[in-house]
């Protein structure tokens, strides 16, 4: 962000603190899309994000009066959002974890070969490449959430490690260390078992039925597959550090369009009596 844009920014949001609702609107979308994505990657479904998100939001929205400008406000909005995603557990797999063992062995003992087709008349290239992203996304909560947070905030949004540092309570030189030995984890991971993304025998198109039987995929609610891709970065001017070798093994790290209910969340808000909390918060 330049600086024209930055005191762009910092004006709308001194209006939508003193009542305007339509810089609290602008305010807000422009960082939803950053929420969404945060929250998706964190939380692993479509559904679970989209009511964190919600939750965020208002939080940011609520919260609005207390950024001073010592940060980008990306980053203020990342950090309320991080706390919070760290201390969720109203999403699938709080109650159901995963661990990389659980899911390496289910890769290669799971009887694939005995389920019949239940593809439901969709292109069974579409069921594969749906459940490749939805693998690669739910694979992150083989992480503990603090792996977690570092992993995508390095990956997907290149953070640089002093800011990165910052929001999660720990040093740069901590940060590069643990985002280098996880990325690490992960590119083993997927080295040994995935056929997509490295040289493991797991292949997309022949798990499509094994994945629809066990509740995986469901092919009348392809969320990946409808999403509309986007480029989100956090507003933050370092270049990212170079902690190792392993970019080109994390490409299924993309980013999305925030989903048209949160988008329509935000408008019933504002235009109820709801908005009333952020004047007088």
């Amino acid at each position: 962000m330049d600086k024209s844009t930055d005191k762009e920014l910092l004006a709308l949001i001194d209006q939508a603190v003193a009542g305007d609702k339509q810089s609290l609107e602008t305010v807000i979308l422009s960082v939803q899309d950053l929420v969404f994505n945060l929250s998706l990657r964190m939380l692993g479904t479509f559904p679970d994000a989209e009511d964190a998100s919600q939750d965020i939001l208002l939080k940011v929205m609520t919260h609005l009066s207390s950024f001073r400008g010592e940060s980008s406000f990306s980053t203020w909005v990342f950090r309320i959002a991080i706390n919070h995603l760290k201390n969720y557990k109203k999403h699938m797999f709080a109650r159901f974890p995963l661990s990389f063992e659980y899911y390496g062995d289910d890769i290669k003992n799971a009887g694939i070969e005995d389920v019949p087709d239940l593809t439901q008349d969709v292109e069974r290239s579409i069921l594969a490449e749906e459940l490749k992203l939805s693998c690669t996304n739910v694979m992150l909560q083989c992480l503990d959430t603090e792996s977690r947070c570092i992993f995508i905030l390095g990956t997907m949004f290149r953070v640089d490690s002093r800011i990165a540092g910052d929001i999660l309570g720990i040093t740069p030189e901590a940060y590069r260390q643990r985002l280098s030995r996880v990325r690490r984890k992960m590119a083993d991971f997927l080295e040994e078992y995935c056929g997509a993304y490295g040289k493991g025998k797991c292949n997309c198109a022949k798990r499509v039925d094994y994945a629809i039987q066990n509740h995986r995929l469901h092919p009348a609610q392809l969320d990946f597959h409808t999403a509309v891709p986007k480029e989100v970065l956090l507003d933050v001017k370092a270049a990212m550090e170079k902690i190792d070798d392993l970019s080109q093994e994390f490409s299924f790290c993309k980013t999305y369009q925030s989903p048209e209910n949160l988008k329509k969340y935000i408008e019933d808000f504002l235009n109820g009596n709801s908005f009333s909390v952020v004047e007088n918060g």
